[in-house]
């Protein structure tokens, strides 16, 4: 698999941005419906990266966060990669106070970690689920999770594993940043594809800008 063949056009730059703009906002609406969080959303961005340049990227574009929580989830089909759902420390405790004010009380009790990592993982089973299963639904694909994985209060330059991909090959990255209307929370989803899910992925735009041309 040449260089060449994994370019991505400005074309198919666009359209990924406006897939990933249906799909998160899919998402978000998810998450209204289930648990009554609205979510405001920014333009996704897409960035073509070899993989060794991730982790670099990813610290930067979360550099306002001194501490994260992460939810960390894999999907694979034809469209395969990961996902990244990042917040700052803290999120935990705003999303509980949020969708639950009778555990305030309980900020200082050791069950509370569990109780935030569980809120978070809800909140990113909703988010990625819907986003990714958009995404491939409007590629024409169908993909299968793993169980999704909840770090609190990590340090940002932990956020990717540095053996997630072959150092030399080539990643899309989209990234979006939302943040939750009802309280003074932001933070960013990250989707990361697999090397060889890039030539798939040319051809599957290609055959959703000739079916809406």
């Amino acid at each position: 698999m040449d260089n060449e063949s994994l370019l991505v056009a400005d074309e198919e730059r666009d359209i990924l941005q406006e897939l990933m703009n249906i799909a998160f906002g899919k998402a978000a609406a998810e998450l209204a419906e289930v648990i009554s969080i609205f979510v405001v959303l920014s333009v996704p961005s897409i960035k073509v990266l070899k993989a060794a340049q991730l982790p670099e990227y990813l610290q930067e574009e979360i550099r306002d966060f001194a501490d994260i929580s992460i939810v960390e989830q894999n999907f694979w089909g034809r469209f395969k990669g990961s996902a990244f759902l990042v917040f700052p420390a803290g999120a935990g405790k705003a999303l509980i106070s949020l969708l639950d004010p009778e555990h305030e009380a309980t900020f200082e009790s050791g069950t509370f970690e569990v109780l935030e990592k569980e809120t978070l993982m809800e909140v990113g089973n909703i988010l990625i689920g819907a986003c990714v299963g958009k995404m491939s639904e409007l590629l024409g694909d169908v993909v299968t999770y793993s169980p999704p994985k909840v770090v609190v209060e990590n340090e940002p330059r932990g956020i990717i594993p540095k053996n997630l991909f072959d150092p030399e090959y080539t990643a899309i990255v989209m990234r979006t940043v939302f943040r939750f209307e009802e309280r003074d929370v932001r933070g960013f989803l990250f989707l990361v594809t697999t090397h060889d899910s890039i030539v798939w992925l040319k051809k599957a735009l290609a055959a959703f800008i000739e079916h809406y041309e």
